[in-house]
């Protein structure tokens, strides 16, 4: 090797390496800067509560606030703490929440099962989305406490009808999302599956479902939210037990701490649901290529 080819070699790797290490020094300064931004949205959520919560603490000790109407923060505590070693009015704090929570996944199931069975059944038949629309618009516009109190007629304080209500709750959510997302497909994609000879069942199983998939797990988000409001709105209209009826209790007994109690509760487990949801999210959405909006997010955070 000539003493050219040699230096010429020698640059290549050391220009090699000044890249490499410019990549490296890239990524570790875009890890710090995650890391920061991280830190610094925890410190402000924590500062956030703590003006909140202190605030109102402050407000009800210096009698600006009436806590007798609008509680405080350590009488909530108090009376979490005395739910939990004496329990309700109803039995344990836990079999409160236990019950909540069962009725709210249960109708959480069903109304995510009828919701993508009905979307796509009239996404794909034309003529049953212009037969049964209608009625989903009048049913979808009734209030949702009158629907609740027929269901307590119809089924009784039990869990039954607090299922029910929370899956009618999910299910409009899922349906409206998974009919959208059968009529948002690419019709190219499915005249190519015909063309390949797949029967209606096939493109439906191959090509609609994937493209409307998006679609219906962006809808569980809100409908997982939509299923612990039914569950509680049919405690608190007619009940044997759960957090909807230590509400309603609290209520009637002007129990302004186990009101708030009671909320906060309801707020832990749907934050917990959330989170849980958006791991699945992430699973069942793993096949898909990152959006523009989510890569930008992730370059931010």
């Amino acid at each position: 090797m000539t003493d050219d080819a040699k230096l010429a070699a020698q640059s290549t790797v050391s220009a090699s390496g000044r890249v490499a290490g410019d990549a490296g020094a890239v990524a570790a300064e875009a890890m710090r800067r995650r890391r920061r931004r991280r830190l610094l949205t925890y410190a402000g959520r924590l500062l956030t509560l703590a003006l909140i919560v202190g605030g109102w603490q402050v407000l009800t000790d210096v009698k600006i606030v009436d806590a007798f109407f609008f509680g405080s923060p350590i009488g909530i505590v108090n009376r979490l703490v005395d739910w939990a070693e004496h329990g309700t009015a109803y039995g344990s704090l836990w079999e409160q929440i236990w019950i909540t929570i069962e009725e709210a996944l249960l109708g959480f199931l069903a109304g995510v099962a009828s919701g993508v069975i009905f979307g796509v059944a009239l996404g794909e038949f034309r003529y049953l989305a212009d037969v049964l629309g209608p009625y989903i618009k009048v049913v979808n516009a009734l209030p949702r406490i009158v629907l609740g109190s027929i269901f307590i007629i119809w089924l009784g304080l039990g869990m039954s009808s607090k299922v029910v209500l929370a899956a009618v709750l999910v299910f409009f959510v899922v349906f409206f999302n998974a009919f959208q997302g059968v009529r948002d497909v690419d019709r190219n994609l499915v005249a190519n599956a015909r063309i390949l000879g797949a029967s209606r069942l096939q493109i439906t199983r191959h090509v609609v479902l994937p493209s409307a998939l998006t679609w219906i797990i962006a809808s569980l988000h809100v409908s997982l939210g939509f299923s612990i409001i039914g569950a509680i709105v049919g405690e608190f209209l007619g009940a044997q037990k759960g957090l909807g009826l230590v509400i309603a209790t609290a209520q009637n007994t002007f129990d302004a701490n186990g009101v708030f109690a009671a909320m906060l509760v309801i707020g832990i487990l749907a934050l917990s649901a959330e989170a849980l949801m958006a791991q699945l999210e992430r699973r069942l959405l793993s096949w898909r290529p990152p959006s523009s909006a989510e890569i930008a997010d992730a370059a931010v955070t």
